[in-house]
């Protein structure tokens, strides 16, 4: 593949999961990654925003900034935007999105900004406007710095494609990403989960130890865009192969239909031989035969699903389960609520940063080994 000019290829992320995204992008050899506002920037070209979104675990969208120039009048912004090389990067065949925010510009109106860009975009590179287009281009005028940027993901990064039956209140797949690196997870040990839902935290585990892809199954937006490379992007995803790996991944549920629902999101993404899932109230989940591992659950919390006090005995079986039956197993527990992750009558570290999600902020409590 010729060299291809760098740019900067922005990593979107939950707040307060930079840190982990940067984590994770420097893991994978992507070039200095730093952690901005809003997510974790680092530079490169094409192939590499196609193997971010192929590869990367934790992020919720990759975005391309293509480029920008300053602005300090409408005119301008005009004039300068029918000069861009689009032709580059999209396709006439292509409609797009325009998004525009400004933020202590001289530019301060977002419409009128945006109709000029759309205009632009129409007349000088015969593209289409499509308000309802999957394809977003996203420009930021900030101190008279135009910058745009392309969001090419598409869908976010969490759809992968795999899991298709879902309960109430689901974990998306890069929060549980997220919060198995948190747990110091790499793949080496049995996971269980015994309140299992859909099987997210099973599933990410599963696939992390046996090195598949998480975006293999699915497509991008960047796939239809000028710059897409279909044979480079084949050699790509040809590259990695799944390794063999002796570990089993337990999830269990009271709800068998949560059961059953696992079962055929595993089938989906090819982990069924090395996943198990079983109908057990959490008073009666046995431990897995083997070697210890991590206890990694999402339970119920009063914002989420139900009244929160009827959940302090929920929490505190799972407590006396843990104690009882996983010595050696490490645990980590997300909630929304300090009191609930209390009443297990668990030791746990200082909780993690809060991160949003369902409208709510939840952090991640740990254990050491029990």
């Amino acid at each position: 593949m010729s060299e291809q000019p760098e740019f900067e290829i922005f990593l979107a992320a939950t707040p307060g999961l930079e840190s982990v995204v940067q984590h994770e992008a420097r893991a994978l050899g992507f070039a200095a990654p730093k952690t901005v506002a809003g997510g974790v920037s680092f530079m490169g070209s094409w192939p590499d925003v196609w193997r971010a979104n192929l590869t990367l675990r934790t992020p919720n969208r990759v975005l391309a900034r293509i480029g920008g120039f300053r602005a300090m009048h409408l005119a301008q912004l005009d004039k300068r935007a029918r000069k861009f090389g689009w032709a580059q990067i999209l396709s006439p065949d292509l409609p797009v999105k325009v998004e525009v925010t400004c933020k202590r510009s001289r530019i301060y109106h977002d419409r009128a900004a945006k109709q000029r860009i759309e205009t632009a975009l129409r007349e000088s590179a015969g593209l289409q406007i499509d308000p309802e287009a999957p394809l977003r281009l996203m420009t930021r005028i900030e101190d008279d710095l135009c910058t745009f940027s392309l969001d090419t993901s598409g869908e976010p990064l969490h759809k992968r494609g795999h899991k298709q039956e879902i309960g109430k209140a689901p974990m998306r797949e890069n929060l549980a990403a997220a919060f198995l690196h948190q747990c110091g997870y790499e793949g080496t040990e049995p996971v269980l989960d015994p309140m299992c839902g859909s099987g997210t935290f099973v599933l990410e585990a599963a696939e992390i130890a046996m090195g598949l892809l998480p975006g293999r199954s699915r497509s991008f937006a960047f796939e239809s865009f000028a710059s897409f490379d279909q044979g480079a992007w084949d050699a790509m995803k040809a590259q990695t192969t799944p390794r063999h790996t002796d570990l089993r991944f337990y999830g269990s549920d009271r709800d068998t239909g949560a059961v059953h629902r696992c079962g055929a999101n595993a089938a989906r993404a090819g982990l069924t031989d090395i996943t198990q899932f079983d109908h057990f109230a959490i008073s009666d989940r046995p431990r897995p035969e083997g070697p210890p591992g991590l206890v990694i659950v999402n339970p119920p919390y009063g914002g989420r699903i139900g009244n929160k006090k009827l959940l302090y005995a929920l929490y505190g079986a799972l407590g006396k389960t843990l104690q009882e039956r996983f010595k050696g197993w490490r645990v980590g527990i997300v909630t929304s609520e300090a009191g609930l992750a209390r009443a297990t009558g668990l030791a746990f570290k200082p909780p993690g940063p809060p991160i949003p999600h369902g409208g709510l902020r939840i952090k991640l409590y740990q254990t050491a080994p029990l």
